[in-house]
């Protein structure tokens, strides 16, 4: 099977609004020949709303900005000591690609990495994402324009997750969220040492080979 570059983008941590238009200008701007990236990342507080999203799930907000964002799926929060992987992808150049194992690979990514700490996680046929014990520890969502892939997953390390009990995560009301910390502690669970395992699993499943991280 060919195998693909790919680029990887630390980026730190990032105003979410200001990710997401460079994410959309760099799909506008892509050719055939454009490198597939992906963009680690941290955001500052916010709620993200999808495309469908419903305001009610919003409950409360304080202090915390909400944006209208382009991607699929209802609300979510990102914050500092969370890992946002954002996928630049042309599916068109994958065989067998499509964006439902798109989706499965993302959460396969998560599944294997929660793996490498010998956690068990699964994801749901009618609620994406990654879960443990009935609680959420990964959100996806993604926007595909032209054939090719942006957004992606967040996959909470190490954070505050007071935050997610100001909305109805992902739609759903009384979802409880975890985070990679609550299962080997906060000193093993530090966002660069869990990144190169996600990624690493990520290429594996798609059939890449990394040229920068």
């Amino acid at each position: 099977m060919q195998k693909f570059p790919l680029i990887v983008r630390q980026l730190g941590l990032q105003d979410y609004q200001e990710i997401w238009h460079k994410m959309q200008d760099f799909t506008d701007n892509r050719n055939a020949e454009t490198i597939d990236e992906v963009w680690l990342v941290e955001h500052y507080p916010v709620f993200t709303q999808g495309q469908a999203g419903k305001p009610e799930h919003l409950l409360q907000s304080g202090a915390i900005p909400l944006v209208q964002s382009d991607r699929g799926g209802q609300i979510t929060y990102h914050g500092p000591g969370q890992q946002v992987m954002y996928v630049l992808i042309d599916i068109r150049r994958h065989q067998n690609l499509n964006v439902r194992r798109l989706v499965t690979a993302l959460e396969q990514s998560v599944v294997r990495t929660l793996a490498d700490y010998a956690i068990e996680g699964y994801s749901k046929v009618d609620a994406p994402g990654v879960y443990i014990d009935g609680k959420k520890i990964c959100s996806l969502g993604l926007r595909i324009r032209k054939g090719c892939s942006f957004h992606g997953l967040a996959f909470n390390i190490n954070m505050d997750l007071q935050p997610f009990h100001y909305i109805n995560p992902c739609g759903y009301a009384g979802l409880e969220m975890c985070q990679l910390a609550d299962f080997i502690g906060r000193d093993e669970a530090v966002l660069d040492k869990v990144s190169p395992k996600l990624v690493n699993h990520l290429a594996e499943l798609l059939g890449y080979n990394l040229t920068k991280f």
